[in-house]
């Protein structure tokens, strides 16, 4: 069973983006393993909060102007 993990900044991404991420790495993945794989590829996109990731000794806010819209 394939299985892709995907963390993105809280509020980063609308519903509908994640839906076609979530597409489209499935579509990826059947091309590699086959359509059989389809069925059986999860998908998991996991928000993090603000303040909630960093890259050496700086902690990241996501901006207001790269907020998703809903």
């Amino acid at each position: 069973m394939p299985f892709v993990n995907i963390k993105t900044p809280e509020g980063a991404l609308s519903r509908a983006q994640k839906e076609e991420i979530a597409h489209r790495t499935t579509d990826m993945l059947v091309e590699y393993f086959s359509e059989d794989a389809r069925a059986h590829t999860m998908v998991l996109i996991e928000e993090v909060k603000d303040g909630g990731y960093a890259r050496a000794d700086e902690v990241f806010t996501i901006p207001d102007a790269y907020r998703a819209g809903e």
